[in-house]
């Protein structure tokens, strides 16, 4: 089994963004988002008109920075490649994230980086926040849409 990585959050979390589980190579570098085809940084260093450096305490900092907490729905799975399509094949254990949810944080609203994580978070029905589906950050995906993250995360 591999294990997922710990939460990024503080108190003044706004929003909750939730991927489903590390990529092998997120599973090499030790970090979210860690394939560099990945849009997930890119992104976000565009919406906030930033450079975000290649470091694991840099990315941690500049997502509290912005009130943007970060986890994965699925805390641990024997998924030996990366893809979303296999982990729901696979057999895994669902995080509990209640104390990522007020009053522990100012989180308003949940974005889920894909169908996957939207799914498996839904399933299992963990608060009343709104939970949005977003279009994955997969370079695997092609209907990947920047200005539906920039209008959700912009309007926190």
């Amino acid at each position: 089994m591999f294990n997922g990585f710990e939460p990024v959050f503080d108190k003044d979390s706004e929003i909750l963004i939730l991927g489903s589980f590390p990529s092998v190579k997120s599973r090499q570098t030790g970090f979210y988002y860690g394939n560099k085809q990945n849009r997930f940084w890119k992104m976000l260093g565009k919406i906030f008109n930033e450079e975000i450096e290649d470091n694991t305490e840099f990315k941690k900092l500049f997502l509290l920075k912005h009130k943007i907490a970060l986890f994965d729905v699925v805390a641990e799975s024997d998924l030996a490649g990366s893809a979303d399509s296999n982990l729901e094949k696979s057999e895994f254990k669902i995080c509990n994230m209640k104390f990522l949810f007020p009053p522990n944080t100012n989180i308003k609203k949940i974005l889920c980086n894909g169908k996957t994580a939207y799914n498996l978070f839904y399933n299992s029905n963990q608060t009343n926040l709104p939970i949005l589906a977003m279009p994955s950050t997969s370079s695997a995906n092609p209907r990947f849409d920047f200005e539906i993250w920039k209008n959700e995360i912009i309007s926190k």
